[in-house]
C-alpha cells in the first residue's frame, strides 16, 4: 500500500479549486493501478444548479475524478510531476455507463488500471467508479498532454493524465485539432448527453 495524503496529491496535479476532484489515495502501484477517493460534499459547487431540488453530481465530473485519479498515476510511473509548460488533454471516452445518481454524502472510491504504455505522449486506463462496493460509473479513457509550445512531451518531462481502456489504438497518435478542442477539464460532449441525472 502506498497512501498518498492531500499535499502528495497537490504535488502531483496541476487542477485546484473547484477542479480539483481527488481527496486522497490509499494506494498506487505505478505502472499497474490506482485507488483514489473523492468525498462528495453538500457544499460542492455544482450542486446550486445541479439540481436545486434534486442535487446530483454530474457524470462528466466523476469521468474528470477518475481522469484525475489516472494522472497521479501517470505521473508516479514516470516518476515526474505536472509543470506550467504543459497542457492536459481528454483524446477519448469510450464506453460511459452511468448505473446510478452520486450525491452528497457519499464516498467516491476511483479506481483506474493502466491497460498500455505510453506512447506518442498517450495514456490508456479501464476506470471504474464506486460507491459502497457498488460501481457507480465505468469508462475506457485516453489522455494526452502536449506542451503549450506545440512541442511533443516525452517519458521523463511532465507527462499526460487521465483514465480508461480502448478509447482508440495507442500506436494512433491524436490529432492536434482534436486535442486542441478537448481539455480535460472540459465537458465531452459524447459523454454529457449519456450522463444520467446531468
Amino acid at each position: 500500500m502506498t497512501p498518498m495524503d492531500i499535499h502528495a496529491i497537490l504535488d502531483h496535479l496541476p487542477h485546484r479549486y473547484p477542479m480539483l476532484l481527488v481527496d486522497r489515495v490509499i494506494d498506487v502501484e505505478p505502472g499497474k493501478h490506482i485507488h483514489a477517493l473523492k468525498n462528495v460534499s453538500v457544499n460542492e459547487p455544482f450542486f446550486n444548479g445541479h439540481f436545486p431540488h434534486h442535487p446530483v453530481m454530474p457524470g462528466v465530473l466523476i469521468l474528470e475524478a477518475l481522469a484525475q485519479a489516472a494522472a497521479i498515476l501517470s505521473f508516479r510511473t514516470l516518476g515526474s510531476k505536472p509543470d506550467d509548460k504543459s497542457v492536459y488533454y481528454f483524446v477519448g471516452i469510450d464506453g460511459a455507463r452511468f448505473k446510478r445518481p452520486v450525491m452528497p454524502g457519499d464516498q467516491l472510491h476511483l479506481h483506474a488500471t493502466m491497460d498500455g504504455p505510453v506512447r506518442r505522449g498517450m495514456w490508456k486506463f479501464s476506470a471504474q467508479a464506486k460507491v459502497d462496493g457498488l460501481v457507480v460509473t465505468a469508462a475506457s479513457l485516453m489522455c494526452t498532454v502536449r506542451r503549450i509550445d506545440g512541442g511533443e512531451v516525452t517519458a521523463g518531462q511532465a507527462t499526460t493524465t487521465s483514465a480508461g481502456t480502448g478509447a482508440s489504438s495507442p500506436s494512433s497518435p491524436p490529432s492536434s485539432t482534436a486535442a486542441a478542442e478537448t481539455p480535460a477539464t472540459a465537458t465531452s460532449a459524447a459523454a454529457s448527453t449519456s450522463t444520467t441525472g446531468s
